[in-house]
């Protein structure tokens, strides 16, 4: 297997993670977020990365929720509000076989934009610190809470889809990275 080929695998395997948490949690609470607005998704999303970065900063933590499970709650976060903003948030609940196949189109879409990226940028994202996936994070949720201020309209930048598919890129290169770290601590 080649080394891009791994990283393929690496990018599929914590996807595939994100995707089997997100179907569990639909299973036991169903579609209920369909009543969120996208501004309070990201503020969801928001959360996650500050508690992260928090902890990055101080080197400890209070509460033992791994911060790999915020980093897989921003993706899937992601994913709802990328399924709010094709469907307009409302309260209409669809079934878990619809959304299923929803997270799926987005999930696809994720891949083929880092594999496109990826290309560009050389892999850059392995030279990268875990820490730098974070603010990484934060600043495209700031471009976001922007769009939303200025009512979805932007004049040159990329909308709040592009931001949320980058987001979910970094997010998974961040899982990917942690995983290698904690794959040479053991070796």
């Amino acid at each position: 297997m080649t080394q891009q080929n791994n990283n393929y695998s690496d990018y599929d395997e914590q996807f595939s993670y994100c995707e089997d948490i997100f179907l569990k949690k639909m299973n036991d609470y169903g579609t209920s977020w369909r009543i969120m607005r996208v501004s309070s998704l990201i503020d969801q999303i928001t959360i996650k990365a500050k508690r992260i970065r928090s902890i990055e900063e101080k080197g400890n933590q209070l509460v033992t929720d791994d911060t790999k499970d915020d980093m897989r709650g921003i993706i899937n976060y992601c994913i709802i509000s990328l399924i709010q903003i094709k469907l307009n948030a409302n309260d209409d609940l669809l079934s878990n076989n619809e959304i299923a196949s929803l997270y799926a189109e987005f999930k696809n879409e994720s891949k083929a934009l880092m594999i496109k990226k990826n290309h560009d940028y050389g892999d850059a994202w392995k030279t990268m610190r875990i820490s730098s996936f974070t603010d990484l994070i934060l600043s495209k949720l700031v471009r976001i809470n922007s769009i939303i201020d200025n009512e979805g309209k932007t004049i040159i930048s990329e909308g709040i889809d592009a931001n949320l598919f980058d987001i979910i890129n970094y997010a998974i290169f961040s899982l990917i990275k942690q995983n290698q770290s904690i794959d040479c601590k053991n070796n």
